[in-house]
């Protein structure tokens, strides 16, 4: 993604209004995230899975007045952030208070085990970062603590729309492999946001807005990106991928996977 954009933004992106380029897109789905959770009265933001925090130094600039808290488990991009920020990354013992540098920290944790105080933050994102997470009812109940009663949790999450009666492996063919994550059923979401005591307000489904325009992207841009991608890896990788891309069009078109946006409310 960073070769194929530039950029250290890590999702696949919003492709709505004539959006054209993957930048843009993900940039638009940053900012529909944004407006979905009411950012704008917001105070206390919780990225879990937070990347190379790229979306949370968005939203940021968006949004003057929030604290932004960035959870990662992987160091080395919670480091480039740092340096992109001025501040330090905090380990899971010392993170209680906010640090300088515009109201934004980086806390080196689990989506699982979060250094927060209980009803502490106002606001959890976990922006195309949930499907990592397992146990994932544990993701929820660490969320529910942590979040203050009627807090705002929101989830951008490519799921596998309908129950698979047959093998997992035969809907989604090379995906199978290649879907680097966990392949969460969106009932099962729901179903484990419920029983740990979240009202959902809200369900977008976004598919259509997001794995085709993305693959169309790609075979039309192909030639030029793949040479950007051969400068650091093989053309036996660029052919998978490509294939990849092709096959999540195709799964998406027939309904197998989608897009979800789930906004909650803690009870």
């Amino acid at each position: 993604m960073q070769i194929a954009t530039g950029n250290n933004m890590l999702n696949f992106g919003y492709w709505f209004d004539h959006v054209v380029d993957p930048q843009t897109a993900q940039n638009k789905l940053c900012e529909l995230i944004g407006k979905i959770s009411d950012f704008n009265i917001a105070k206390t933001v919780l990225d879990i899975g937070s990347g190379f925090s790229a979306p949370a130094f968005y939203w940021k600039s968006q949004y003057k007045d929030i604290n932004i808290t960035c959870i990662n488990t992987n160091f080395q991009q919670l480091l480039l952030a740092t340096k992109l920020s001025g501040s330090i990354i905090t380990s899971q013992k010392d993170s209680s208070t906010f640090l300088p540098n515009n109201d934004m920290r980086f806390v080196n944790a689990t989506s699982t085990l979060l250094p927060l105080a209980d009803n502490s933050v106002d606001r959890i994102i976990a922006l195309e970062s949930a499907q990592h997470f397992k146990p994932f009812d544990q993701f929820i109940r660490e969320s529910k603590r942590v979040l203050r009663k009627e807090g705002l949790f929101v989830i951008a999450i490519p799921v596998i729309k309908t129950p698979i009666k047959s093998s997992l492996f035969i809907k989604l063919g090379i995906l199978s492999l290649t879907w680097a994550s966990e392949h969460y059923n969106l009932d099962h979401i729901k179903s484990a946001i419920i029983t740990e005591g979240f009202n959902i307000n809200e369900i977008h489904l976004i598919g259509n807005h997001v794995y085709n325009p993305l693959a169309d992207y790609y075979m039309k841009n192909r030639k030029y990106i793949k040479e950007k991608i051969l400068k650091k890896y093989s053309s036996y990788l660029e052919n998978i991928l490509n294939k990849s891309l092709l096959k999540m069009k195709k799964v998406s078109q027939k309904g197998i996977i989608d897009y979800a946006i789930i906004k909650c409310t803690s009870k």
